[in-house]
């Protein structure tokens, strides 16, 4: 493991709280049981150790945390993308998809969605904006229903904001619809839909998100 990765894991573990652990359950992934603002913490105090990290570093750094079946390493993973937005390009939505197919729950998938793939793909060029939209239609049409709700809440923000691909939201939603139309991955889908439009009906009244 990196120093970088070590120093987080090292002040998550520090942080650990079995009653936050027991709360938050386990989903398939152990659990330190260190809080949101612990793992934001962690992963800011990093970037202050060590200065200087580029784009293969932060996405290496962003691959070993998430490695580890750990949800509060996971989380870390998130943030360190977060942290470095401005670093990522179209060609990390590979990576990102990785990620989200092994997701598995809303606490992960739900803020690489919004936190890192739509303002990602909100400030691209014609040229891998064009790139990232095939992408995202590919994901809404997967029948992993995180892919699909992935694809979904990343027009959340910029749509939010006044900006965003309303038509490409649309297309979007259709295709995750048809490709979840039962069970737990309608369900799945469904919540993002339902989140999109309650967002949008203050943000953007005139926006009608089409029904689940």
């Amino acid at each position: 493991m990196s120093e970088a990765g070590q120093f987080i894991d090292t002040a998550l573990q520090r942080e650990a709280s079995w009653e936050r652990a027991d709360d938050r359950g386990s989903g398939g992934l152990r659990i330190y049981g260190a809080s949101v603002g612990a793992v934001r913490g962690a992963v800011r105090d990093a970037f202050r150790r060590y200065r200087g990290l580029e784009h293969d570093a932060v996405l290496a750094l962003s691959s070993e945390l998430w490695a580890v079946g750990v949800f509060e390493r996971r989380l870390a993973a998130i943030v360190v993308l977060q942290s470095r937005l401005a670093l990522l390009q179209v060609t990390d939505l590979t990576r990102v998809e990785g990620f989200l197919r092994q997701g598995g729950r809303p606490e992960l998938v739900d803020p690489l969605a919004i936190d890192v793939v739509g303002p990602l793909t909100d400030r691209l060029n014609q040229r891998d904006g064009d790139r990232a939209a095939v992408i995202l239609d590919r994901w809404a049409a997967d029948v992993d229903p995180w892919l699909g709700r992935a694809a979904l809440l990343s027009s959340l923000r910029p749509l939010r904001t006044g900006g965003g691909d309303w038509d490409g939201l649309v297309r979007r939603v259709k295709a995750a619809r048809a490709a979840n139309r039962e069970g737990a991955g309608h369900d799945v889908v469904g919540e993002a839909i339902e989140l999109i439009a309650r967002e949008l009906a203050t943000a953007r009244p005139e926006l009608v998100v089409p029904p689940v």
